[in-house]
């Protein structure tokens, strides 16, 4: 019987109190306001929570093909679990790309604005 987790994909704010739920980035209003030691302290918070994010997809791509890996050496028969260590992955690196990607177009629009 295949036990469904619906939390299972979803991971905690690693920014207490900033942004909503699951959000990897501060709202622009805490980055963009305050003394300059708080906006140091923000990107440098904005940073730790990006590599901890990339940490993350790592280990889950890691996870996947020890799965495949014990899969098809006959370690282990659970096809199920292989599957969804797989997808799981895999939207996380999607997810992972569109949010690099996202942020290279702000910066290339960033760079386009006249002085």
């Amino acid at each position: 019987m295949i036990k469904f987790d619906p939390n299972a994909g979803m991971m905690p704010n690693p920014i207490k109190g900033v942004g909503g739920a699951g959000s990897m980035m501060p709202n622009a209003s805490k980055v963009l306001g305050g003394a300059d030691g708080d906006k140091k302290s923000e990107f440098a918070n904005t940073i730790k929570a990006v590599e901890k994010y990339i940490s993350n997809v790592d280990e889950l791509q890691k996870s996947s093909d020890t799965s495949i890996t014990d899969l098809l050496s006959g370690k282990s028969e659970d096809i199920t679990s292989v599957v969804s260590a797989v997808a799981k992955a895999d939207v996380s690196f999607k997810l992972l790309v569109g949010v690099r990607n996202k942020l290279i177009e702000a910066y290339k629009q960033t760079m386009n604005m006249p002085l």
